[in-house]
């Protein structure tokens, strides 16, 4: 058996011929939200630790989304930033 890629299927992955200034655009928005996720979510974090009054358990269920948005952030707001700067997919095949 012969393996198949992506270049043996015509138009498995149809492209649109966007602007590099919408690109541009994009990316920048991406990483604007990505750093305004990461360092509020942060500050959620660093509040939550450093204020007794706020651990309750009620605020846990707030804890576990802050951290999962940050991490969210953290990983994917650069790779998408990149992309956009390229223009394409940077991580090749097996990313």
């Amino acid at each position: 058996p012969q393996k198949m890629t992506v270049q043996d299927v015509p138009d498995a992955f149809p492209t649109v011929d966007v602007p590099d200034h919408a690109h541009y655009t994009i990316g920048v928005v991406v990483l604007i939200v990505g750093i305004t996720g990461i360092l509020g979510n942060f500050l959620v974090f660093y509040a939550f630790c450093r204020s007794r009054s706020l651990q309750t358990p009620a605020n846990i269920f707030i804890i576990n989304l802050a951290i999962s948005d940050f991490l969210m952030s953290i990983t994917q707001s650069p790779a998408f930033f990149t992309n956009s700067l390229h223009k394409r997919w940077i991580f090749g095949e097996k990313g």
